[in-house]
């Protein structure tokens, strides 16, 4: 007679694990690396709201967002958008609350667990779209794309941010989280092209004429709150005739970030990505005026604070602390720091 064991009851963790894992197609996605969807998700939600300000369904939309993009471009590139910005154009309206409706989808999508998968794969080829007709992908080949005022254009950073925060499983070794989808090797490729390129743009862009920096931010704060056009005042007047000099100063700090995460040194990485977020939040304000969004036409918060979650995504994982167990184990779930 052969004798049965009685299944043993999960204990709660377990259970929680298991659950977890079922709802992400097999993927732990708790921790540091589900922070990072939910505020991508919330920088979609953000954009969505920002589609709906009352400018947005006016012609202004079109010819003051659209249009000035597609100057300077090639004709592969110009011509679509030509098209697309007739469209929007003739019917402001209903393009508008679909523009909105997509992006406010998305990011509700993304912060429901169930369909995150769903909603980041959705998002790539939107944000693709949107970077060509709409941002004239950020002009990069019409000598417009600087890193400080935008380039390579923020749209282009969601589906980078698709990719690289793609559910994965938590419990397996990876030097930071935008390893753990595409791979280390991947990830720091993709991270040295960013920032490689923001040191060609520096120059390409001519920031380093006498005058440049100053009066891109002079223009910038004209149409902004009294309090933060003082703010952006005084930082032009402080870049005032030192314009070679930023920019030779920006492109070593480029470069630094660029290759930082090649380094074998864990805190000279955290001291360089650290010099990354500063740079995201100085040119955020002083710069890109939060995006533009006191102007009531603003599409997006601009590229910094996408940069910011960038850099966070490769923030280095303290492995050291942390324990070591294998993904059967109950107390795997909680694989972030």
């Amino acid at each position: 007679m052969t004798e049965t064991t009685a299944p043993v009851p999960l204990t709660a963790a377990a259970s929680r694990r298991v659950s977890l894992r079922s709802l992400a197609g097999g993927h732990v996605t708790t921790g540091r690396r589900r922070t990072l969807q939910l505020v991508l998700a919330g920088i979609w939600l953000l954009d969505g709201v920002l589609q709906f300000q009352p400018a947005m369904f006016t012609k202004n939309f079109a010819q003051m967002v659209i249009y000035p993009t597609i100057a300077g471009n090639p004709s592969v590139i110009a011509s679509p958008m030509s098209w697309a910005h007739g469209i929007i154009l003739d019917h402001p309206v209903g393009t508008n609350t679909a523009f909105a409706c997509i992006q406010l989808a998305l990011g509700l999508a993304i912060a429901y667990r169930p369909t995150t998968k769903l909603a980041l794969a959705a998002s790539i080829p939107w944000s693709i779209a949107v970077w060509w007709f709409g941002e004239g992908l950020g002009g990069v080949l019409n000598g417009g794309a600087d890193p400080l005022t935008g380039a390579p254009g923020a749209v282009i950073l969601y589906a980078l941010l698709a990719v690289l925060l793609w559910p994965a499983d938590e419990t397996a070794s990876a030097p930071f989280e935008a390893a753990r989808a595409v791979g280390a090797h991947t990830a720091r490729a993709l991270w040295l092209v960013l920032w490689g390129s923001f040191v060609y743009f520096t120059f390409a862009s001519n920031n380093d004429a006498p005058g440049a920096l100053s009066g891109q931010i002079t223009d910038m704060a004209s149409d902004e709150p009294n309090w933060l056009t003082s703010v952006m005042n005084h930082a032009a007047n402080l870049t005032n005739g030192r314009d070679l000099a930023i920019s030779v100063v920006l492109g070593v700090l480029f470069a630094g970030i660029a290759i930082s995460v090649y380094l074998p040194w864990t805190r000279i990485q955290r001291a360089w990505l650290l010099a990354a977020l500063v740079f995201c939040a100085v040119i955020w304000v002083v710069v890109q005026a939060f995006g533009g969004a006191f102007m009531g036409m603003a599409t997006d918060p601009n590229t910094a604070p996408l940069l910011a979650l960038l850099v966070f995504a490769y923030w280095p994982i303290r492995t050291a602390s942390r324990a070591v167990v294998s993904s059967d184990s109950p107390d795997s779930v909680d694989g972030g720091e």
